[in-house]
């Protein structure tokens, strides 16, 4: 198993970037609106992040709360913008009404963001049938090459799929990963994308997931002591950045 396991942070702004990667975060998912769960953020907010710090940034491409599309044109709009921005790593995901992939949603915007790594997110948690949706997504997943599954070094395209196993949360969740994962280490069609663990993730559930094999990790509210309304707190951050460190062979270090 790995040593080091990929953390990803929510952050919102410069202040909660560079918290973030003070406190040692692999990487940032960048949104705004968190009261929807989080958007598409402007243009001139990722400008100014990617000027605050140097690891990389996956940005959301969501106009509304729910998974509904919406108005495709308009997002392949604020994609294709903020790839002139330099932005080189996205996070998307659209279901149809009834559960489905919303497949043409997501060809369009893989279209526009063609080369680029990119995180299927928790649409998934809400999907009628997981492994169905999986199998229809292959078709977006990067070629294989020496790189192993989210490897920063690899193919462009779905590399990862942020999810906590149920809409519940990682507690409910839970057994759900430990199959996937399973099935992602048997290289099964479908499979391929790294498993990004996030939606009430808690540092005690981290020994069992890295004794499995997980190895990427995000946190939200769990980097705000404050909440919300707070920036992200370095200190919080850092100690999800140790206790990963240290739930290697099923050790973990709480504090």
């Amino acid at each position: 198993m790995s040593k080091h396991a990929l953390l990803e942070v929510i952050a919102l702004g410069p202040q909660d970037a560079i918290a973030a990667q003070a406190g040692g975060a692999d990487r940032l998912e960048l949104v705004t609106d968190m009261a929807a769960d989080g958007l598409t953020p402007p243009r001139a907010a990722f400008a100014a992040i990617r000027a605050a710090v140097d690891i990389p940034l996956r940005v959301m491409l969501r106009a509304s709360d729910g998974f509904a599309a919406g108005d495709v044109a308009a997002l392949c709009e604020d994609a294709a913008a903020l790839r002139a921005e330099g932005a080189d790593e996205f996070v998307l995901g659209f279901l149809t009404p009834d559960g489905r992939p919303d497949l043409d949603a997501v060809r369009a915007l893989a279209e526009v963001i063609d080369g680029c790594r990119w995180t299927f997110h928790r649409a998934i948690d809400r999907a009628a049938d997981r492994d169905a949706l999986r199998k229809e997504l292959a078709v977006f997943t990067g070629v294989a090459g020496a790189a192993g599954p989210g490897d920063p070094s690899g193919p462009g395209g779905l590399d990862t799929y942020l999810t906590a196993g149920a809409v519940a949360g990682v507690d409910t969740g839970l057994p759900t990963l430990l199959a996937e994962q399973a099935r992602t280490a048997a290289g099964e069609p479908g499979y391929a994308p790294r498993i990004l663990v996030g939606g009430g993730l808690t540092l005690g559930q981290l020994p069992t997931l890295r004794a499995a094999g997980l190895d990427a990790f995000h946190i939200g509210g769990a980097a705000r002591p404050a909440g919300w309304s707070a920036p992200v707190d370095a200190a919080a951050v850092r100690e999800w950045r140790e206790a990963l460190d240290g739930a290697v062979d099923g050790a973990v270090a709480v504090g």
